[in-house]
This record gives structure tokens, sequence and C-alpha cells, in this order.
């Protein structure tokens, strides 16, 4: 069996790990583009004749180390955890060039960053990004004033943002429409960090967690209390997990997405590709248990718009079904939904005290100290 791009990833990022200073970092560069610059895979280019520098970051020796891995007879690596799951850009494009349709399908990004938090480009560049890709509307989610190192949003700065949202969208599509979003720094406990008032305006509220995101215990409790969160309609990638830095945290994902199903909250699939988050093992859950997804780029410079198709893919490779997806949802539609989520979520609470409900039960889970019976490796 001939290695494929992620195969040859693994074992550039197992040489690095050899080799010191200048050389380290050009492995380490070149394990990155064959996950997510080359289009074709490498044994394709090699068997076409052609020479393997034409690849993003292969230099002459490089080349050589990768000409010597596909002409050994050598198994395909077991990736380090930490590196596990991941989508190369191959296999993504490979996906969707046999489902079009989830591409034709797409209408907007729900989780876009501009320089009012952490972003790259301004507000009005990101929105003309998105209308240049055809989409319908385009979810601003800077960051909360919790999340300081992300020069998180106060309310009043949030305020000064939506003047600034009214004049570009003066100047774009009258077809298009730019939301008002955030993406709310979310506490241990699934509290938020932006005042009630505030929320009450918003198209759409995107939550995730940012701190205490290396610990090994199960954390399902935590989890479920950010489902009982009834401001959120996103749960942001979820894991919290980066390529080649940190696993992202455990849970019981059956359990999740059958709690984030019953309220109707969505959970996201992160396409920047050193997330991937839900990834697909995740995602299996999530399709089993028809929960909604938002799959989006969270993009800090408009290029990185582009990074949907990881996301597609992978939602395309768990099963996920095309109508459990928010993005696809047309703007008004896409809107009661977020108005009726929350709705949706306190009725359940609500009825929490009901002995034997399913929000009982997750109710109990979220409170208890004990470890969930089956927490599967991350």
């Amino acid at each position: 069996m001939s290695l494929n791009n992620g195969d040859i990833a693994e074992l550039l990022s197992r040489a690095s790990e050899k080799e010191t200073a200048h050389r380290q970092r050009a492995l380490r560069r070149a394990a990155r583009a064959a996950l997510w610059q080359w289009d074709e895979e490498a044994a394709a280019v090699r068997d076409s004749g052609r020479k393997l520098t034409e690849l993003s970051l292969v230099g002459p020796w490089i080349a050589r180390l990768i000409e010597e891995w596909l002409a050994s007879d050598i198994d395909p690596p077991v990736a380090a955890p930490v590196r596990t799951g991941f989508l190369t850009l191959a296999d993504a494009r490979a996906t969707l060039e046999a489902h079009p349709e989830w591409i034709r399908a797409y209408r907007g990004d729900l989780q876009v960053h501009t320089t009012w938090s952490d972003g790259a480009d301004s507000l009005a560049t990101m929105a003309v990004g998105a209308v240049s890709r055809g989409y319908e509307y385009v979810g601003i989610t800077d960051h909360t004033k919790g999340l300081f190192i992300a020069h998180g949003m106060d309310e009043p700065t949030v305020l000064r943002q939506w003047t600034e949202m009214t004049e570009v969208a003066a100047h774009l599509p009258k077809r298009f429409a730019i939301l008002r979003s955030l993406e709310m720094n979310l506490s241990p406990e699934g509290k938020g960090d932006m005042d009630e008032a505030l929320l009450d305006e918003l198209d759409l509220l995107v939550a995730a967690f940012h701190s205490k995101l290396r610990t090994k215990e199960d954390e399902t409790p935590r989890y479920l209390r950010a489902v009982m969160n009834s401001r959120v309609q996103i749960l942001a990638h979820p894991r919290g997990r980066r390529y080649d830095v940190r696993l992202g945290l455990r849970a019981d994902w059956d359990v999740v997405a059958r709690a984030a199903a019953q309220r109707d909250m969505a959970l996201e699939i992160d396409s920047w590709p050193d997330r991937q988050d839900l990834d697909v093992e995740n995602l299996r859950a999530v399709a089993a248990a028809g929960t909604r997804v938002a799959i989006d780029t969270d993009a800090h410079k408009a290029e990185e718009l582009g990074f949907v198709g990881f996301g597609l893919a992978a939602a395309i490779r768990a099963g996920i079904r095309m109508d459990r997806v928010v993005n696809f949802m047309p703007v008004n539609e896409l809107r009661a939904w977020a108005r009726e989520s929350p709705q949706m979520a306190r009725r359940i609470w609500a009825g929490a005290d009901e002995v034997g409900s399913p929000a009982a039960s997750a109710r109990s889970r979220s409170t208890s100290s004990s470890p969930s019976r089956s927490s599967p490796k991350p």
C-alpha cells in the first residue's frame, strides 16, 4: 500500500524530532504542508514523473526522504495521539469532488474574526470575502472580554462594532446579511462573560471553552453545563484540540450529542486545519444523535474562509445529514432557529426535575463529581 499525504506528514514529524534548529523547522513546516497545502497525493506526483520539489515546502533534501519512504515497503505509521484524526487537503478535496452538492448548499460561515479582537483583517474585508464566495451571510464572532489574550471585547466595544457593521452592510449587496454574533468565553462551569441585555440583541451566539484544555479528566459534566446555557446556539471547537499541540478535552460524546440534540443546540465543526474540531470519530456520535452541526472556519483572514472544505468533508465522512447543518439554512430560517433554540432549552431544563426525563439525567451528570462510565479517548 502506497503512503498517503497523512502518512508522509507523520513520518516528517517523526523525523523532525531527531533533528535540531533549521532542519527541524523545515521538516515540521513540510509536515503541515503535506496535510494542508498539497492538493495532490505525493505518490501520484511521483508516479506521474514529476518532481516532488513541486510540492509546497519540499526542497531537495526532504524530497529525497519522501522518495525513500515511497520506494520502501514500510507500513503506514500510526500517528501520535496529538496528530491523530486530521484530514489532509487531498482527503477533503477527494471527498467533496464526490459530493459537490455540499459545496453548493453552503450559505455562510458562522465563526469569523476581525481586527476588533484577534483577527488580521478588518470587518469590511471579511464581509467582502464572504460575499466574493457567494455566501448569503456571515457571522462576525469576535472574542468577548473574558479572553484577554485575544483582545476580547467588552460591552461598549461591541456596540461600536455594531455601528461599523451597519456602515459596512450599506455598501454590500442587499441579499447579504452580516449577523451580529460573538464567540463568548465560557467558564468551566458553562457560564458566559457578557451582559444579558446585550445578548438579547444578537442574531446568534457562539460560545467556547478557552481554559483548562489540557486536563485528562472526563469533562462530560462541563459540556452538559454548557449545553444548559440557554443563551448559546453553537458550541465552538468543542474539544479545544490543536494539531501537535494538545489533545483537547475528553468526554462521552454520545451523552453530549444527545443532550445538545434535545435542546436543539449545534455542535461546531471548526474547519481550521490545525483544529478540525470535532473530528470524524467524534462526529459519528453527533450523526447518530441527529444533533445539529455548524460548519465554520474560525477564519482570522479573508483567505482562510477557504478552510471550510475540511469541515464539510468531515461531516460527509461521519454521515451527518445535510438537514442537520445550520449553515445550509436560508438566513430567515437560521434566525428563526436561533430564536427558538434558547426557548427550547428553557422549556427542557424547566422540566429537569421530572424523574426519568432526559433533562434530569443530563442535570445529574452535569453536577456529579464522579467520572462517567465511559469516556472515549480523544
